[in-house]
């Protein structure tokens, strides 16, 4: 039973109100004066406490801030026929709760309980009740997607409800949810090896997705064709959950306009963020510039040393003459981003910056190496929880703040996604084969078909081919790829890890977000 202590030295003429809280199941006390109020709750727990401002001796104000000092979590709700303005703000300046102005009604009363005591309650039956009702419906659409539009869509709602089991985890649909991913990405497989190889256009073409050398294209270059100042920033293994996290705090500086691309495969850094930045595909980087184009086994630094310059090659195909300084920026660790972050000003006089941040793919990747990273992020709201803190101190959030002052557009987005890895599966391959644990790409690499989709024609996918019988695996849903040798060492390292390169909703499905300035 929840207790509430109502102060007010007049408290007799609200002995309608006790009354109707106490006929609801609430257990009621009360005090005629600040002085009672605080011997009382110094003696017993109270879950709410209703404060008449304006009392003999010690006035409300006062009696605010030393409840307060005894819990500061537990609500106050402030209740006075005083209605100026001044008031209002210095009970907020002293953390008040809430503001109820008299004369008072009961189902203002009742509004502020149901508020601050049953609201948790509440929120979980109306989850649970959304959730089974919307269930057969998504269940229906992932049965029956045929279009990319319908998949991101799913892939939408299924983010969603996974940010709703966050806030209310102790609804018990966590299990359910996952089935349902399992299903979703089971099916997104097959959707992508029957039509991903039709989307591989030069240019956008009316009904097919934006794929990776679409972007710059379609977000970037025409603002700068409007002479806009451009800050075009690339988060490397963002998923748009994680977005969907770190948006709120955006949106304190910015307005935000979301759209959907699909990454290129293999959703590696070395092909997708290439590809975004040269608005070429793979093969094409190698055909038209073989002294920037990376190879398999290069050191991560090298695999993407050449970013600047396809972007540059790009501007100069389209014909784009900058008004202005290009500057290329990679944020890979925390000191050196803080010096960018503490020169940012100087960003707004550039016409075009590009900045890319490593923090969340090494984030992704050290958790399967790093026990205390798996103790922090053991499950994927955890992970979502540690995306909110770093961003939320990090020299990128820094950056951003700095540039919302200023007249510049910001494209933010990302160049793949990660998938949490639960299920190993068997590959074979020789000694040059890729070391990715969610592609392999070398002669004869061979994998089981349940879990992977194997690729001959790499042609079609517009990737590069260095031998006759190369070919790629690509692994789909949560399956990651494991040589037999120490096949049980290696699959029990690498489970629940999260990895990138293969096919899933949460490594295709990207978000580009175009933030204004507000």
């Amino acid at each position: 039973m929840h207790r509430i202590l109502w102060v007010d030295d007049e408290i007799e003429l609200l002995e309608p109100h006790v009354q109707i809280l106490r006929s609801r199941g609430y257990h009621v006390e009360t005090a005629t004066s600040g002085e009672d109020a605080l011997a009382l709750v110094e003696q017993k727990q109270f879950d709410l406490v209703f404060l008449d401002e304006m009392m003999l001796g010690m006035s409300g104000l006062e009696t605010l801030q030393l409840l307060k000092r005894l819990d500061p979590y537990r609500p106050v709700v402030m209740v006075t026929k005083n209605e100026q303005e001044s008031l209002m703000d210095e009970a907020i300046g002293r953390s008040i709760d809430d503001y109820l102005t008299k004369p008072i009604s009961p189902s203002q009363v009742l509004a502020v309980c149901k508020k601050y005591l049953d609201a948790r309650l509440l929120q979980q039956q109306r989850v649970t009740r959304e959730y089974l009702r919307d269930f057969a419906q998504l269940e229906a659409s992932i049965a029956q997607a045929e279009l990319w539009e319908e998949w991101v869509e799913i892939y939408r709602g299924l983010v969603q409800w996974s940010l709703e089991l966050d806030v209310h985890p102790d609804v018990g649909l966590d299990q359910t949810l996952a089935e349902q991913w399992r299903q979703a990405n089971r099916l997104f497989a097959r959707f992508i090896e029957g039509n991903y190889p039709r989307w591989l256009t030069d240019r956008p073409k009316e009904g097919n997705p934006l794929v990776s050398p679409h972007i710059a294209d379609r977000f970037v270059l025409p603002l700068l064709r409007q002479q806009r100042r451009v800050v075009f920033v690339v988060v490397d293994c963002l998923r748009l959950d994680q977005w969907m996290v770190i948006e709120s705090l955006v949106r304190q500086y910015y307005t935000t306009e979301l759209h959907h691309y699909c990454s290129i495969l293999p959703t590696a850094t070395i092909y997708a963020r290439n590809a975004l930045f040269a608005g070429l595909y793979p093969a094409d980087i190698e055909r038209y510039y073989p002294q920037w184009a990376p190879e398999e086994g290069d050191s991560e630094s090298s695999q993407n040393a050449h970013e600047a310059d396809l972007l540059q090659e790009l501007l100069r195909r389209r014909g784009i003459q900058l008004q202005g300084k290009f500057e290329y920026i990679k944020i890979y660790e925390t000191e050196f981003g803080k010096r960018i972050e503490s020169d940012a000003q100087r960003l707004v006089q550039n016409a075009l910056t590009a900045i890319v941040v490593s923090a969340l793919d090494i984030m992704a990747h050290s958790r399967s190496d790093t026990a205390i990273l798996k103790e922090i992020a053991p499950d994927e709201a955890a992970y979502r929880s540690l995306t909110y803190s770093w961003f939320q101190h990090s020299s990128l959030w820094g950056i951003l703040r700095a540039l919302a002052s200023h007249d510049v557009t910001v494209v933010l987005t990302t160049d793949h996604g990660a998938v949490r890895c639960l299920r190993a599966a068997q590959v074979v391959g020789d000694r040059q084969t890729s070391t990715c644990l969610r592609y392999k790409i070398g002669r004869n690499v061979r994998a089981d078909a349940k879990s992977t989709i194997t690729i001959t024609e790499l042609e079609r996918y517009r990737l590069p081919r260095h031998s006759p019988v190369e070919n790629l695996v690509l692994a789909k849903e949560d399956y990651y790829l494991v040589y037999p040798t120490d096949f049980h060492h290696y699959a029990a390292k690498y489970r629940d890890s999260f990895q990138h390169g293969g096919i899933s909703l949460e490594e295709m499905i990207l978000p580009i977000v175009i933030l204004s300035p507000k």
